[in-house]
């Protein structure tokens, strides 16, 4: 721990202008008891809803002791920052079914450089004022209980769609936090949930991921199933995912307390390449080249373009049978990827179910 000399009520309240100052709207400072959050983790584990996300359970206690994952660690600084780039009217696009709806998170730049050098910038302001300290800055980017820290730190309670909301801003926001060897005051976590009877977000989700209020099955959840799952998508939740193509956010879009979330002042998070209006049958015709150079920088380069194409298969599956729909699935039959040709038999499939059947000429067969 450094010698610190700084009145620390007082250096709290100035890393809090200091965040703001940087672009987040919201900074807090969490102590590291994460218990109650550990127990709920190893509950949802033990029942296997991690799916394939084996990293959730890879680290022993380090995920629920900030004090083990960086040693000295005595406080987390947890910091949010809005995403939503304006109306980019959601529920209009799930409604048209040949339209590719991307998450939108996922519309702009990727966040994790951007709020990682925002970090380490509020991390470097701290230094100039007190002298060297011991911190590191995660993003999404290690076995932290982000959401909890959140909550310890009161920036909000754990919705029953597993989201931390805002009372004042919804949940359309980036979690970062910055771990420190400093004994700054905390901030009194949020103790109370004001979801109520609300069900909006449980009866939803088209593929029924939720368990029950606060428990998400990942491994009916959209967004494991088209970002985080590197097999084929399970054949009966195929329909189910409609034009989703990259992730999900039908249980943000009915949550009344993002009638609060607030437009995003970040350049980097407005959509591009019109991703935000693009159709299904345009994107699955990107070629590889196309598909790297439009999603530089971007978080749609998680899934990789193989991926990307089941996905977008998937889409076209579900959407109406309309000529560039047959014709774009038909251009990928002989995609050399077995699990993209898997997903491409399927979709043709689904048009071929739904085309009416011939019907016999009045005179009968050969007249």
């Amino acid at each position: 721990m450094p010698a610190i000399t700084a009145d620390l009520p007082a250096l709290a309240q100035s890393i809090k202008e200091w965040g703001r100052e940087l672009g987040f709207q919201q900074v807090a400072i969490a102590g590291l008891d994460l218990g109650e959050h550990e127990h709920h983790l190893q509950r949802w584990l033990d029942a296997g809803y991690h799916g394939d996300m084996e990293y959730m359970g890879a680290h022993g206690s380090k995920r629920s002791h900030p004090e083990e994952l960086v040693p000295g660690t005595l406080r987390v600084v947890s910091l949010r920052m809005d995403y939503l780039p304006g109306d980019t009217h959601m529920a209009q696009l799930l409604a048209q079914p040949e339209k590719a709806y991307i998450s939108r998170y996922a519309l702009g730049r990727d966040y994790h450089k951007l709020i990682r050098k925002r970090v380490q910038q509020l991390a470097d302001r701290i230094q100039a004022d007190i002298g060297p300290f011991g911190f590191r800055a995660f993003v999404d980017s290690a076995p932290v209980l982000e959401k909890a820290i959140a909550q310890q730190a009161g920036l909000g309670w754990i919705g029953k769609n597993t989201l931390v909301l805002n009372r004042k801003a919804g949940s359309y926001f980036f979690l970062s936090e910055l771990f420190v060897d400093i004994p700054l005051p905390v901030d009194p976590p949020h103790e109370t949930e004001h979801c109520g009877r609300c069900t909006a977000c449980l009866d939803i989700c088209p593929t029924n991921a939720f368990v029950g209020p606060y428990v998400l099955d990942a491994r009916r959840c959209i967004s494991y199933l088209t970002i985080e799952l590197k097999t084929a998508i399970p054949e009966e939740l195929r329909s189910m995912i409609g034009n989703r193509v990259f992730g999900c956010d039908d249980c943000q879009i009915v949550c009344p307390w993002n009638r609060f979330a607030r437009t995003t002042t970040e350049g980097d998070f407005k959509p591009r390449h019109n991703l935000d209006n693009a159709g299904l049958a345009e994107l699955f015709m990107w070629d590889e080249d196309k598909f790297l150079s439009s999603t530089e920088g971007s978080p749609l380069r998680r899934a990789g373009y193989e991926r990307w194409l089941r996905n977008l298969a998937v889409g076209l599956g579900n959407a109406p049978s309309t000529i560039p729909v047959l014709e774009a699935l038909k251009a990928r039959r002989e995609y050399p990827s077995e699990l993209v040709q898997e997903h491409v038999e399927w979709a043709l499939e689904q048009h071929a179910n739904r085309l009416p059947s011939p019907q016999p000429s009045p005179g009968g067969s050969g007249s």
